[in-house]
This record gives structure tokens, sequence and C-alpha cells, in this order.
């Protein structure tokens, strides 16, 4: 769990620093008059916003759950319900800060590339190989400590309660 953590710490330290480093320094600069965005009112642009804010948001939200994890105090009976419900939560949300990662290299692709879709189509579809290799690898790991974790309690129900 610890090693598992601390690989998962690093990835997620990384896609804080690339989403926020994206935020900054929007797709098409700024306008030298305004300041402003030169592609606000492109609806495209909105969705690489919102796709940004949510990745960096849930990288760091993962990034403090594994960090969590790495500082616990590793009592007994943290490793029971404390210790895997902060891994389920680090690896879903990075998991999910992954996929939102690439929704915003896609939406600025489509900013930047405008009206070339023979070459954004096909980066797109390769753009979902990496988040689906990264949730495959970690999926078994995510569904195994769900199920030990609050299959007992589902499984142990009485009927009619």
């Amino acid at each position: 769990m610890k090693e598992t953590a601390t690989s998962c710490t690093v990835v997620g330290a990384l896609i804080v620093t690339i989403m926020f480093a994206a935020a900054i320094t929007v797709p098409g600069g700024n306008n030298q008059d305004t300041g402003l965005p030169m592609f606000l009112d492109k609806k495209v642009f909105m969705l690489f916003i919102i796709s940004d804010a949510l990745s960096l948001l849930s990288a760091s939200t993962s990034l403090l759950m594994f960090l969590s994890v790495l500082t616990s105090r590793y009592a007994e009976e943290d490793f029971l319900r404390s210790l895997p419900r902060k891994m389920i939560i680090g690896l879903s949300t990075l998991i999910f800060s992954i996929a939102t990662m690439m929704i915003t290299f896609c939406a600025s692709l489509f900013i930047i590339l405008q009206g070339k879709s023979w070459v954004v189509i096909p980066v797109i579809c390769l753009a979902s190989v990496p988040v689906a290799l990264f949730a495959w690898m970690q999926f078994r790991l995510l569904i195994d400590m769900v199920i030990s974790t609050y299959g007992s309690r589902i499984l142990d129900k009485k009927p009619g309660s």
C-alpha cells in the first residue's frame, strides 16, 4: 500500500504541475489589450478550462489522499477502514484526473488546430490509450479494495434490514 501510494503521489504531483501550467498558459494566448484569453467565446475553450480545473482539483485531492496514507500512523485498526478508504478515494480521483487531463489536451488541440480534423481525430483516439491503460492496470486493485473494505458489510447484511 505504501509503495502504491508513493508512486501515485509522484503521478499526482506531475498532473497538478502540468494542469496548473496549462491553466495559466491558455491555448492561443491572451489579448494584448484586455488580457483575456483569445478564444474565451468559444465553447471548446470552456471545455478546456472546465476539464483543466477538474483535473487540477481531482489530482490535488488524490495527492492529499496518498500523502495521508504515507503519513498514517499504521495502527491495526487503520488497515481495516481508514487506509483502504483513502486509497480508494486516491485511486478514483487519480483516474478521473488523468481522464480530464486528456480531455483538456484534446480540447486544446481543437482550439489550436481549427479545421484540421484529419490531425485532431486520430490524436484524440490515441489520447484515450493512456487513460484506458492506467484505469485497466489499477482497476483490479481498486475493485479488490472496495470489496475487502465494504463487501463484508454488504454480504453480512441480514434479510429485511
